[in-house]
């Protein structure tokens, strides 16, 4: 394979994965939007509050950021301080996020997904509800934690298949996101 190979069926899989939660959750946006106007025309027009509505809104709020985090990785989207990394050639910019994802992002995701599984779990054993009369299933919102790992863990994997091909020479690298100029 040179660098004009089609790329792996399994990195494909999962790029196709991680977009298609990310165009899903986008949707759930536009729903979010809709459910907070109803909430602010049912308060002040009609002076009706409800807890689950507005609860409901939080767990849509949670669920864009826990479960679109894989897709802004795909997509380089988080935050980077790149002082160095935009002047770095493909492969070097390969290397980085290759060694980022084995010793920073995995281990991250490992390590909390350990440490929530037990919080996680209790909620769910307890089937813990608001305790504001909102939405009885506190303990869904909580298994976005891990829900969460379990995406930016395959994210990881896409990332770890896509930098090797890329520092082997066989996928050509994406120039690097234009990024403002730290001065």
């Amino acid at each position: 394979m040179h660098a004009n190979a089609p790329e792996p069926r399994l990195l494909r899989g999962l790029d196709r994965f991680t977009d298609g939660v990310g165009r899903a959750i986008a949707w759930l946006v536009v729903i979010m939007m809709v459910v907070q106007f109803v909430i602010v025309v049912l308060r002040y027009l009609f002076g009706i509050n409800s807890n689950v509505m507005t609860e409901s809104v939080m767990y849509m709020h949670a669920a864009v950021f826990m479960l679109g985090a894989a897709w802004t990785l795909r997509n380089d989207g988080h935050v980077r301080v790149d002082i160095f990394y935009r002047r770095l050639s493909a492969r070097g910019r390969a290397w980085i996020d290759l060694l980022g994802t084995l010793f920073l992002l995995i281990p991250v995701c490992l390590f909390i997904a350990i440490g929530s599984y037990g919080y996680v779990r209790t909620s769910w054993v307890i089937m813990e509800r608001s305790p504001d009369g909102g939405i009885p299933a506190v303990y869904l919102l909580k298994s976005l934690i891990l829900i969460m790992m379990a995406l930016l863990l395959l994210q990881a994997l896409a990332q770890l298949i896509r930098q090797t091909l890329i520092i082997r020479g066989v996928l050509p690298a994406a120039p690097p996101a234009d990024h403002e100029e730290v001065l």
